[in-house]
């Protein structure tokens, strides 16, 4: 699904306004590239969009451990800046593809993603406090699916009626996504920085001995983290999380691009998926956001909710979908599942399965916020470490796996990993109670 490059602003306390600048357009990228590539006929290209996406992922994951030391030398502005210049060129990259620059590119916006993550997750615990954490997650990630709507309604409205994805469909598609890409970029550097509390050092005052002790401090920290009591638990639920990103970002899309019983529109209906997988994003964070605010009833309702959403999502998938439809060929499948294949079904499942991961994503980002607050950079690196790696798995076995098998796994590690973040949530919940009482 696209994440277009416009600005988003949202309010984190009175004093403070951040600019977050959305470069995810892997992810929208993922949800029909595996289509783009299958339409393109070269013989000097043989290149899979799975394989390419395995390749981010696993170099994301990689890159997560070292990210807190490019941001704590560089600052987070310019992390995100160079970052999303990399975002730029791996869109270029399919303006005319090439296995080698395809893969190049992957490799490169791995690394990228990981610095641009770790950035953004540190600015938003900086500005946030122990009441406040909770809303600003859930309004961070509304304002970043919102921008699904823009590229998927322009997917959608270029494709129309396109059977076959011409070389001039796909050049126009990624020209104008360069181009915004690049305006983005500078963007960045509109981000407010937070007032310094308690320091009186000028800003610039380290020395490169000293930042280079505090980068090495961050890779030690992220590690040690990386074995507490929390992540732990925590990391079955952020590795579903992992699982089901590449299932709504790259598997689905291109199993409902596969449909042929969906007509000639079957290709661009990726474009209203993503749409719809945004709406249930946007609900989600916004909803999710303000319940958060008041912390009545605390983070597992929310959880529970996403479960139960996807549970749905899934079956019905299962229904409605063919099971060979991850795999089929450019032509498409004519195959059906258990019902008469629903174009209505398929886009409500989109929306199901956005809405079911803003509800985890929310509540990950609140308690990791909350739990590691001092040492936010590598709390975010090591949740992006084992959800970019549990994605980079998930989109290699989408090569050899059918659709029902895939489904087997998101069920199976739902469920354990909603059941890892009730513990989680009952353990924080126990050590905030003890450390109010004395």
């Amino acid at each position: 699904m696209w994440k277009h490059r416009g600005t988003l602003r949202f309010w984190l306390s009175p004093k403070h306004s951040v600019h977050f600048n959305n470069k995810y357009d892997f992810l929208f990228l993922s949800s029909f590239q595996q289509t783009v590539i299958k339409s393109f006929n070269s013989t000097e290209f043989h290149g899979s969009g799975y394989t390419s996406m395995a390749i981010i992922y696993g170099v994301f994951s990689a890159s997560n451990l070292i990210a807190p030391s490019v941001v704590a030398v560089i600052g987070p502005q310019l992390s995100m800046f160079f970052s999303g210049l990399l975002y730029s060129c791996y869109i270029a990259v399919f303006i005319y593809l090439y296995t080698w620059s395809f893969y190049t590119a992957s490799v490169l916006v791995g690394v990228a993603a990981a610095v641009l993550w770790t950035a953004q997750g540190n600015v938003l615990a900086i500005n946030s406090s122990d009441s406040t954490i909770g809303r600003n997650s859930g309004i961070f990630w509304s304002l970043m699916q919102f921008s699904l709507f823009f590229g998927n309604l322009y997917i959608y409205c270029s494709w129309h009626g396109h059977v076959h994805i011409t070389d001039l469909d796909r050049q126009t598609v990624f020209i104008s996504l360069t181009v915004i890409s690049l305006v983005g970029c500078f963007l960045f550097f509109l981000i407010r920085k937070p007032d310094p509390e308690g320091s009186s050092a000028p800003e610039g005052a380290e020395s490169a001995s000293s930042l280079l002790t505090s980068s090495f401090m961050f890779a030690v920290k992220a590690c040690k983290m990386f074995v507490t009591k929390e992540m732990l638990l925590l990391s079955v639920s952020i590795g579903y999380t992992g699982l089901e990103l590449t299932f709504y970002s790259g598997v689905y899309g291109t199993c409902i691009g596969a449909m042929t019983r969906f007509g000639t529109d079957a290709k661009s209906l990726i474009g209203i998926s993503g749409i719809c997988i945004g709406v249930g994003e946007i609900l989600g964070g916004g909803v999710f956001g303000l319940l958060n605010k008041s912390n009545r009833f605390g983070r597992n309702p929310v959880v529970l909710l996403g479960l139960i959403t996807h549970y749905v999502a899934f079956y019905l998938i299962f229904l409605n979908i063919a099971s060979d439809a991850p795999l089929a060929p450019e032509g498409g499948t004519d195959l059906e599942a258990f019902i008469t294949p629903s174009v209505w079904v398929a886009l409500f499942c989109s929306f199901l399965l956005g809405l079911g991961d803003s509800c985890f994503n929310t509540q990950l980002l609140s308690i990791i916020g909350l739990l590691f607050r001092d040492n936010s950079a590598p709390a975010f690196a090591v949740f992006k470490f084992i959800q970019s790696i549990m994605a980079a798995v998930a989109f290699f076995y989408s090569n050899y796996l059918l659709l029902h098998w895939q489904l087997l796994i998101l069920v199976v590690m739902g469920f354990l990993g909603s059941v890892s973040f009730f513990v989680t949530e009952w353990v924080a919940q126990s050590s905030r109670r003890d450390y109010d009482r004395y």
